[in-house]
Order: C-alpha cells, then structure tokens, then sequence
C-alpha cells in the first residue's frame, strides 16, 4: 500500500488547516490510517488514528479537542481537520497505514509499515 499525503502549509496561531491522505493498493477492513508528526530531534509522535474500519477515532493528547480524524472509505482516504493551531504544532506531518494493528500499538510508530512522504506544517506566533 502506497500513500500519499497532501495539504499542509504555513497559517497563523489559531488558524486551520487540513490534511488528506489517499491510499493506493490493497487494502481491507482491517486497515488502520492515521497521522504522526515529528520535530527535528525528536522521535515521530502520535497524533490521530481511525482504527480499522471501526469507526473509532484515538487522539494524542496535544490534539485532544482540536483535530478532527475523518475517513471516506470509498476513496480510501483519510483527513485531518487542523484547528485552533499553535506554534507548537509545528512540524513535519505524515500519514500512516498498516493492516491488523492491534488497538494497544496505534500510538506506536513501528507498528505501521506503509508511510506517506511527509508534509510540512507551520504555525505561526
């Protein structure tokens, strides 16, 4: 499974933003889609999943209550709805898909084995 994350950009504190990931490829009810970010120097950190085709939805807890995780399985897409920005959510964000993850590994990096590029994202002060 390929994917391919788009959006991102440079906004204002307290501005929006959003991204979308399209996956290409095989996938099942069983795929698992979600979005981390990562910082120069630091590790890749959780920050959304859908889980499976189940309809749940996990937040980091840096996020909790401003982004929204969304997921059209039609398109085989999945987005990130970006509000109430700060600066410190800054970084470089990638989209993440793996198939069978277990619900205890969604906040892990290494349980996800197909990656998308990368996008940049800039807040502002």
């Amino acid at each position: 499974v390929q994917l391919q994350a788009s959006g991102g950009g440079l906004v204002q504190a307290g501005g929006s933003l959003r991204l979308s990931c399209a996956a290409s490829g095989r996938t099942s009810s069983s795929y698992t889609m979600g979005w981390f970010r990562q910082t120069p120097g630091k590790e890749r950190e959780f920050v959304a999943v859908f889980w499976r085709n189940s309809g749940y939805k996990y937040y980091g807890d840096s996020v909790k209550g401003r982004f929204t995780i969304s997921r059209d399985n039609a398109k085989n897409t999945v987005s990130l709805q970006m509000n109430s920005l700060k600066p410190e959510d800054t970084a470089v964000y990638y989209c993440a898909g793996a198939h069978g993850i277990i619900l205890s590994s969604i906040r892990v990096a290494q349980a996800y084995d197909s990656w998308g590029q990368g996008t940049q994202v800039t807040v502002s002060s």
